[in-house]
């Protein structure tokens, strides 16, 4: 396909691009998967995906041969793996070298779907706090889906406009910013794409990221960093950012060890994997530093229409259903929710301040006969304590999850499905049929067959 006129000028007259830039964005873009170690390891991906070549700068993360069809396998929705673009997994080399407190608060500002998210969770593995953005609401029930999946309690998941976080301010460790961009990075995966490229585009996007790093620059705590990156290749929306930073924020540059192929900016700034020359679809991204240093004790604000469940009887309706060591439960309503003890003052802060679409894990909801598990608790293998689980085969876990129903042997109650031992949802047997509970709006839509 044709790119716009002015994008090909632009990437064949700029030295630090040239033209085989062009070549390389029409051909074949790569498949790259990053594991969940919390579910799957890497013996366990090799054999079951044929993921051998490693991704260099990402831990856990491979590239396979050709894109299965994700959506037909099971693995998928457990959350024991998720497809990104192996560009913006350099996030996790850049995450191994910041300096952050042991119980760092992450914020992904654009976090949809939930590719950096689900990064960042994993690097965290269970402690400190990640909250995970989404100003539009219909990206948001996917990112909450797919961190639901992941299996973290950790974890916040927020609807909010980028100004919406200056009530927590200053409160964050760490920003990412994965802005929105032109999108050069997509001509190759969609080459629709091409279409709504301009050059009035890149400059309106430019001005869009420069109030969005504006909006949220207070809520940075002094010496905390922030994260910046696209996937455009253009100097405004990137280095020019970066000089924004420096001289309006009285951000400092942090310098990052990356290996070749991966190469610095125009003038230092940022990094690029360009692709022809990484194996990727094309990303920048820059480490800036908030001057000062953090010396205030921040007191928070707590929701007060959260019950604090006590150990003992309240606890009781959920022996032998989930772990209650290190969680603190509190009551919502008729919801019973778990939150990580160590952050759950700094969690239930985020929920007095923004619009909350998931916080913690789900435990279940309350009623006559004691609790009835939630689909969140079923994917939290940290969390879910209970014994009584049926193993399916692959096609009866594809129509579990296409929310069929079909004969399957067991005693009666309530059960756990899993597929390769990995946790999918919940069912209610009956004795000669069952109730499938996993949730419509994660079912699969397209023919299982």
């Amino acid at each position: 396909m044709n790119f716009p006129a002015a994008f090909e000028s632009q990437v064949t007259n700029d030295p630090f691009l040239g033209k085989d830039l062009l070549n390389a964005l029409n051909a074949t873009p790569p498949v790259t998967i990053r594991l969940n170690p919390l579910k799957l390891t890497e013996r366990e991906a090799a054999d079951y995906l044929d993921a051998n070549t490693s991704v260099q700068w990402c831990r856990h993360a491979f590239y396979l041969a050709e894109r299965p069809s994700f959506t037909l396998d099971p693995l998928f929705h457990a959350g024991c793996y998720y497809p990104q673009e192996a560009g913006s997994m350099v996030l996790d080399t850049v995450l191994t070298q910041l300096e952050l407190p042991q119980e760092p608060a992450i914020l992904d500002l654009c976090a949809a779907p939930g590719g950096k998210s689900t990064l960042i969770a994993s690097h965290l593995n269970g402690s400190g706090l990640l909250v995970s953005n989404e100003v539009i609401q219909a990206r948001a029930r996917i990112l909450r889906e797919n961190m639901t999946k992941w299996g973290y309690s950790n974890v916040v998941v927020t609807n909010n406009d980028p100004a919406d976080f200056d009530k927590l301010s200053p409160f964050f460790d760490l920003i990412v910013i994965d802005a929105p961009c032109s999108g050069e990075g997509m001509f190759r995966k969609d080459p629709d794409s091409r279409n709504e490229w301009s050059e009035d585009n890149v400059l309106l996007c430019a001005a869009r990221q420069k109030r969005i790093i504006a909006d949220v620059w207070d809520t940075v705590k002094p010496g905390g960093y922030v994260v910046y990156s696209t996937c455009t290749f253009n100097e405004q929306e990137n280095e020019e950012n970066v000089r924004f930073m420096l001289h309006e924020m009285q951000a400092e540059l942090v310098e990052i060890n990356l290996n070749e192929p991966i190469q610095k900016g125009r003038q230092g700034l940022g990094y690029y994997c360009i692709p022809g020359i990484t194996e990727t679809e094309g990303f920048f991204i820059a480490v800036l530093q908030k001057a000062g240093a953090d010396s205030k004790k921040q007191r928070y604000d707590i929701r007060r229409d959260l019950r604090h469940l006590n150990p003992g009887k309240d606890l009781e309706v959920l022996k032998g259903l989930a772990k209650t060591e290190d969680y603190s439960f509190y009551q919502w309503n008729d919801l019973v929710m778990a939150l990580p003890s160590a952050v759950a003052d700094r969690m239930q802060h985020v929920m007095a301040n923004t619009r909350v679409v998931k916080a913690g894990t789900l435990v279940g909801e309350l009623n006559r006969k004691g609790i009835l598990p939630h689909e969140e608790l079923a994917v939290c293998i940290e969390l879910n304590s209970f014994p009584e689980r049926i193993d399916l085969s692959k096609q009866q876990a594809l129509q579990y999850l296409h929310g069929d129903t079909f004969y399957l042997e067991s005693n009666q109650g309530l059960k756990l499905i899993t597929y390769r031992n990995k946790p999918l949802g919940w069912i209610k047997h009956l004795g000669n049929r069952f109730n499938n509970l996993y949730p419509k709006e994660w079912r699969i839509r397209m023919n299982i067959s």
